[in-house]
C-alpha cells in the first residue's frame, strides 16, 4: 500500500468517525422549535405550569426529544398531529426516559405512559385517537398526580381550526 493511498484511507478513517460522533449533535442544532406555555387543569383543582417546545410538522415531530440529554422539570414537548387519530410513538435516539400524555382535540388527557423507556424500540400507543401528545421527564406525572380526564390547555390546543 503506498503512502498516498494510506494517507486517503487514514482521512476516510477520521472523516467518517467525526460524521457518527458530530451528525447527531448537528442534528440537534439545526431542529428549532417555538416555545409556549403548557398548563394542566387537574380534577382535583390544580393548575400545573411547564414550559414546552412545539412540534406541529412532520419532521418535528420525527425529531422529538431525540439526543437530549437534559430537560428541566417544567419543560416539555407538545406534538400536534393536527387532526385526531391513533398514535404510536418509540423512543429509539431518545437518551431520557419520558411521561407521555395522549390528548384529544379538547385537551383532555386520555391515556398516560409513564416512565417510557429510553432508546426503546417498544410501540406506544395512544389506545385512542388524540391530537396531542405531551412528553414530560419520567416520574412528574406520579410526583404532580396527574391522570387521564385532566386538561391540557395551550396556544396550540385552544387555536382555531385552520
Amino acid at each position: 500500500m503506498s503512502s498516498l493511498t494510506l494517507f486517503h484511507a487514514i482521512r476516510s478513517a477520521i472523516l467518517a468517525l467525526f460524521f457518527m460522533v458530530a451528525l447527531p449533535a448537528l442534528a440537534e442544532e439545526q431542529m428549532r422549535f417555538d416555545v409556549e406555555p403548557l398548563l394542566i387543569q387537574t380534577a382535583a383543582g390544580k393548575v400545573l405550569h411547564f414550559t414546552v417546545e412545539i412540534a406541529s410538522t412532520p419532521d418535528q415531530r420525527a425529531y422529538g426529544l431525540m439526543f437530549r440529554k437534559t430537560m428541566a422539570d417544567d419543560a416539555g414537548m407538545i406534538f400536534d398531529f393536527d387532526e385526531p387519530r391513533r398514535v404510536t410513538m418509540w423512543m429509539e435516539n431518545t437518551i431520557l426516559p419520558l411521561d407521555m400524555l395522549f390528548a384529544d382535540d379538547t385537551g383532555t388527557i386520555r391515556h398516560i405512559k409513564e416512565k417510557a423507556v429510553p432508546y426503546s424500540r417498544d410501540i406506544i400507543d395512544s389506545m385512542s385517537a388524540v391530537k396531542y401528545v405531551v412528553e414530560l421527564n419520567a416520574g412528574i406525572v406520579a410526583k404532580l398526580g396527574i391522570k387521564p380526564g385532566d386538561r391540557i390547555v395551550s396556544a396550540t390546543t385552544t387555536k382555531k381550526a385552520k
